[in-house]
């Protein structure tokens, strides 16, 4: 039996088109949308996802990769999820808060330990945190997080040395235009600029900002090694990205067939962990070699006074996650 022409393009529309009758199950196309660039870690970790679905699944279930925002931009891309047009999509827990505002805790800096507690405090099927958040988005826009993976630490930079809150005090820094991020930098003394990433080079070479922060792939690729001397090695955010669905073609999705997807982004996710390791040793050597200055504690960086402060401002910007921050934290 041949699927009509209009129910196959209602489905395509939707982010999923199912193909042929006579398998065990329909072959499912499910459309992948984020707005990482050519071999940025957030695109190898979704062309391997696919990669791995469609082997694990013989054939059944295939996941169209389209990167580098060819959908849309981010705001685009979660309305598209949300609406189904797009199956699938990743990026900051942050960019779901337009619809769930407590999913952005998990971007709140200093709430992990290290990279590998930051996977296991955003795994969908252990998680009590992130179960409740799930819930929230489910019921306020028809979607779920069904996968997390590790993107990189994020640290200051800046034209100065920062050791402490006083250095950065009453300094403009460029924020990601995010109430969090806002509030984290104002926490480190310094007044919140929102600059677009396009336009940062020029913001920090022009002196429109002194400083920023990011994971040192980006530092690197922005070449903001040629407007900045100093990487502080403050590791304020583990830069953890949600990959997210549209929970109508989530459950159109046979159950055996969505655990090959949640458990192959879970090994994917893992392996991100021993990606970022080799990328951080990497660009800090090609940073250093490009002139730039690395400070961490043993150079006098006091870090537990940037902590202290940062999460006693996040506390006061968001009451409403003083609950759900202890939680994520005593995730073992």
């Amino acid at each position: 039996m041949k699927m009509s022409f209009k129910p196959l393009l209602m489905a395509s529309l939707m982010g999923l088109t199912l193909m042929g009758s006579g398998a065990l199950h329909a072959q499912i196309k499910l459309r992948y949308a984020h707005v990482g660039v050519a071999n940025a870690p957030q695109t190898l970790y979704a062309e391997e996802v696919a990669k791995l679905v469609k082997q694990r699944s013989n054939g059944r279930v295939e996941i169209q990769v389209f990167a580098n925002s060819q959908l849309g931009g981010v705001g685009e891309m979660v309305d598209g999820v949300k609406s189904g047009a797009i199956a699938i999509g990743h990026h900051d827990f942050a960019s779901l808060a337009k619809i769930a505002p407590d999913t952005a805790v998990f971007n709140a800096p200093f709430l992990y330990r290290d990279a590998g507690h930051s996977l296991r405090a955003t795994d969908s099927r252990s998680s009590e945190a992130l179960k409740v958040v799930n819930q929230q988005l489910l019921d306020k826009g028809g979607m779920r997080i069904v996968g997390s993976f590790f993107q990189g630490t994020r640290h200051l930079t800046s034209k100065e040395k920062v050791l402490t809150l006083a250095d950065m005090k009453g300094k403009k820094y460029r924020g990601v235009p995010v109430k969090l991020w806002s509030s984290m930098l104002t926490g480190m003394g310094a007044v919140a600029t929102p600059v677009e990433v396009s336009e940062l080079a020029t913001a920090l070479a022009t002196g429109l900002v002194v400083g920023q922060e990011n994971p040192l792939p980006n530092i690197f690729n922005l070449k903001l090694y040629e407007v900045q001397k100093f990487v502080m090695l403050t590791g304020h955010m583990q830069s953890v990205l949600a990959v997210f669905v549209n929970e109508k073609i989530w459950q159109g999705i046979p159950a055996a067939d969505r655990k090959i997807i949640e458990d192959t982004m879970y090994e994917v996710g893992q392996q991100t962990l021993a990606w970022d390791k080799e990328s951080f040793d990497r660009y800090r050597k090609d940073l250093e070699a490009k002139g730039m200055t690395f400070v961490g504690e043993k150079e006098g960086l006091n870090l537990d006074q940037f902590r202290k402060a940062v999460l006693t401002q996040v506390g006061k910007d968001f009451p409403e996650w003083n609950n759900l921050i202890p939680q994520i934290q005593a995730i073992k």
